[in-house]
């Protein structure tokens, strides 16, 4: 387990689009960009093999440089812990979620990838044990994320999922459910467990009452 103290001030960043890692929660990846390909090679070279998963953010213009994908703020870091390489030299790797952290700044360098100074003070929950929902009502959770499925087609492990622990069952159901990226960076940023959960009731409700995302979001 990680503590504050192992966590480095300086880390690779991936810019992905809907792709959400949380603490705890196991994100699977497959990497064939040869800017990433890289930025795996060396991240195997550190002792804490670390990436931190962010996603991009829409701005106007005039507050990006030509070229320039700009960041959310907060994105979450997670440790390499399942690596294969294919025959034509992609990499299938697994990240096990850490901790979230805060985005300080942009390292400029000479590596093909990005790499960020982030703060992590915000979330030393995250180094903790699993969180705990004491507002959860799994009957009533269950068919509502029921009917979910049953609406947008979805198909999963029922037995599973009933079977689950709280904390893997949201993070879970964030990181996998087709929430839009700016419901995936709220769910992200939710301050508790129980906060998501509330998140995910409200965008599968939504969902349920056929809104779109843009009205949710004003």
């Amino acid at each position: 387990m990680f503590s504050a103290s192992d966590l480095p001030e300086v880390i690779p960043v991936f810019p992905l689009p809907g792709a959400l890692m949380l603490p705890r929660a196991r994100l699977p990846l497959h990497i064939f960009e040869p800017r990433y390909l890289a930025m795996i090679e060396d991240c195997l070279k550190t002792p804490h093999r670390l990436i931190g998963m962010i996603q991009p953010r829409e701005a106007p213009a005039s507050e990006r440089r030509e070229g320039e994908t700009l960041l959310q703020a907060i994105g979450c870091a997670g440790r390499i812990t399942g690596f294969s390489e294919t025959e034509d030299g992609r990499y299938m790797i697994t990240l096990s979620g850490i901790s979230r952290f805060r985005l300080r700044d942009e390292v400029q360098g000479f590596t093909p990838y990005r790499r960020c100074l982030v703060d992590w003070t915000s979330f030393t929950r995250d180094l903790g044990p699993a969180e705990e929902d004491p507002g959860f009502r799994r009957g009533e959770f269950m068919a509502l994320l029921g009917r979910y499925f049953v609406k947008m087609n979805l198909s999963t492990d029922w037995d599973s999922l009933k079977e689950a622990e709280v904390e893997l069952l949201i993070n879970s159901l964030s990181m996998l459910c087709p929430f839009s990226p700016e419901d995936k960076q709220a769910l992200l940023e939710a301050p508790t467990l129980a906060t998501r959960r509330e998140t995910i009731v409200t965008l599968i409700e939504f969902a349920l009452r056929g809104g779109s995302d843009e009205e949710i979001l004003q």
